[in-house]
């Protein structure tokens, strides 16, 4: 019997799969990520409290007067309008965080192990559970963007919401495949959970998710070059200038390239003739 499935497996990753199955796999994996999702209230509960907290409590009483006009604000911008795109990049950081953490403990649990050693690609399977992680991200967004429009907190017209939408896909991809890369390099949940906090925190305070390039030059002028090769930083100006419908093709270029290195990374690590599993003793074909 188990030969017979091995030659069935050998066959089928022989013939290869049409479009019908690639779809149908994808679908799969999405709709499992959704259902997780729903099921998890907390996670969707805590990923819009973090942003309102910051927002209506840190943001509270910061330059009464507005910050400096500077790209691609047109006017005098208050503090948490200013705010808006970097708590959206911190909801896509932690949920991209999150997710891979769920790989880690997939993989303890054998529902990870099950889905590596399917005849799909590697690389396909681990990209379309990016793409689930960064649809859920997606909705979290506009979930708090709707939240944030009750108080007056919108882009200058209606069509922001639609500009902005690639942005969140390219940086939800980036976050996600870096929590992806980091997950296949580390074996228990306890561990990943600690390195979280060091990569989380850093990359959110040395961004310009909380203060313009300005404002750091002034109190830290070293700090502003941690900032500028912060990946982070990038996609939350990408964020910031497609909510106000302008591009930002440095951010962008950022943005693109990170995402590919990380998810190329990834990649690499999951796999057991290559990556770091097969010395950590986890799925193998």
């Amino acid at each position: 019997m188990t030969a017979v499935a091995g030659d069935l497996a050998t066959s089928t990753k022989t013939k290869g799969f049409g479009p019908a199955q690639y779809w149908i796999c994808l679908q799969g994996i999405v709709w499992r990520e959704a259902l997780r999702f729903l099921h998890q209230r907390e996670r969707f509960v805590s990923a819009l409290v973090r942003p309102l907290v910051w927002l209506f409590i840190f943001a509270a009483g910061f330059f009464p007067r507005g910050l400096d006009i500077n790209p691609p604000y047109e006017t005098y911008t208050e503090f948490n309008v200013y705010l808006i795109p970097g708590l959206i990049g911190m909801i896509q950081l932690f949920n991209g965080m999150q997710s891979s953490l769920s790989l880690v403990y997939d993989r303890e649990t054998g529902n990870m192990r099950t889905l590596l050693v399917s005849p799909f690609p590697r690389w396909y399977l681990l990209t379309s559970k990016l793409l689930a992680g960064t649809a859920v991200s997606i909705l979290q967004v506009y979930a708090f963007l709707i939240i944030a429009a009750f108080w007056e907190l919108t882009p200058p017209t209606p069509w922001g919401y639609l500009t902005v939408l690639p942005a969140l896909i390219l940086s939800g991809m980036m976050l996600g495949a870096l929590g992806m890369l980091l997950s296949s390099l580390i074996k228990q949940l306890e561990n990943f959970a600690g390195i979280m906090n060091f990569v989380i925190f850093p990359m959110f305070f040395a961004s310009y998710a909380l203060r313009p390039e300005w404002l750091i030059q002034q109190s830290n002028p070293f700090l502003v070059y941690i900032c500028r090769i912060n990946p982070f930083t990038h996609a939350v100006e990408f964020i910031r200038f497609a909510l106000w419908q302008q591009f930002a093709p440095v951010s962008f270029a950022v943005v693109l390239g990170c995402t590919c290195v990380f998810l190329a990374g990834a990649i690499i690590a999951y796999d057991p003739a290559r990556g770091m599993l097969l010395r950590r003793g986890g799925p193998s074909e």
